[in-house]
């Protein structure tokens, strides 16, 4: 499905969300993208129970095969040099998707973003944040509602204890990221729980 294309696939610190992320990654990959990553400053630079920065460096470098994109400066070649057919950047969190939707640009990933924007080329958002309904819902409608940006179907994870959070699907990474390419927003975007989710036009 994605044979020839080129994807940026950009990682940042959602740190419990990763281990979920990596087969997605490795999936995009299997069906015949190449796919370089990039990864934020909180992956780049932080050690947490869930993992050493240095072993998820490792892991995105060897599933890809190429080497991290982790400095503004090693990403802002995106834009002019038209790198990628499509930006993924999963997980999302709270603090990257409110700066996107803000228009800063203060790290790796997000000059990747913009990058990608300013080419009128789709960027795919896989959502993970605890305040997705709290603080940061506003900027969630502002996303939802720009030009090229696409969003990986979400839905509360917990909302029982944790009522304002949401979190992508992120089985339906590959079909969100093939619709994107063909100018589509996969829906529904609003789902509940995985195994009441139903998705049409993946």
């Amino acid at each position: 499905m994605l044979q020839g294309k080129k994807v940026g696939f950009a990682v940042t610190g959602s740190h419990c969300t990763l281990a979920a992320v990596m087969p997605e990654l490795a999936r995009v990959i299997a069906e015949g993208a190449e796919v370089v990553p990039i990864i934020s400053p909180a992956v780049r630079d932080s050690d947490t129970r869930y993992g050493t920065s240095s072993y998820w460096r490792a892991e995105v470098e060897r599933i890809t095969g190429h080497k991290a994109i982790d400095t503004i400066v090693a990403a802002e070649p995106i834009g002019p040099q038209k790198l990628f057919d499509i930006l993924v950047i999963a997980p999302c969190t709270g603090n990257t998707l409110a700066k996107l939707a803000n228009g800063i640009t203060d790290t790796p990933v997000l000059m990747a973003a913009k990058a990608q924007l300013r080419n009128l080329r789709p960027v795919v958002l896989a959502i993970a944040s605890n305040d997705g309904l709290g603080a940061n819902a506003v900027n969630l409608g502002r996303i939802m509602n720009t030009k090229n940006i696409y969003l990986v179907p979400f839905g509360q994870d917990d909302p029982e204890k944790k009522p304002n959070s949401l979190v992508a699907r992120m089985d339906l990474l590959v079909a969100t990221i093939v619709a994107a390419l063909e100018g589509r927003q996969i829906q529904p975007v609003l789902m509940g729980s995985p195994e009441k989710g139903q998705v049409t036009g993946g």
